[in-house]
């Protein structure tokens, strides 16, 4: 009996919108208006790239595709300009990259347990590819930057 009575009155929804339901507006394939001061005025939505005037319906955009320019030759000879200076013995008589060589041979020598968090790997691997990192960065902004006259004055 109270269901009933609840069914045929008007409830209010209470919330972001407020609109007053009923069961006969539940019944019908009425839409309902939801209003709000937090909510803007309806706007048909469209594609903004078919819109008159936005070039054709084509998308335009000044971003540069190539935007990392990538090239071997920047690759290549960063990577040498990396192992020459990594390979002079100046740790106790040993180098940097045959340091990371030999940690990466004695880890694998017990291959399915990972290495220590205390190992020197971990060491001699965020030293040795942070300078090659390092050396890439700045062969590119080298390389391109003569490429294109970027230091002429």
């Amino acid at each position: 009996m109270a269901t009933t009575a609840f069914a045929t009155t008007a409830s209010t929804v209470v919330g972001l919108g407020s609109s007053s339901l009923s069961s006969s507006t539940a019944r019908t394939s009425k839409r309902l208006s939801l209003s709000s001061g937090f909510l803007r005025s309806p706007v048909a939505a469209g594609n903004p790239l078919r819109l008159e005037g936005a070039n054709g319906g084509k998308f335009m955009c000044s971003f540069q595709r190539d935007w990392l320019r990538r090239d071997l030759n920047v690759i290549g000879f960063g990577l040498i300009g990396w192992l020459a200076p990594s390979s002079i013995p100046a740790i106790d008589g040993k180098s940097l990259s045959g340091l990371f060589f030999e940690s990466i041979g004695t880890e694998l020598a017990h291959f399915p347990t990972p290495p220590a968090l205390t190992s020197q790997f971990w060491l001699w691997l965020v030293t040795w590819h942070l300078g090659l990192f390092i050396c890439l960065t700045f062969g590119q902004i080298g390389f391109k930057g003569r490429t294109e006259d970027y230091f002429e004055k």
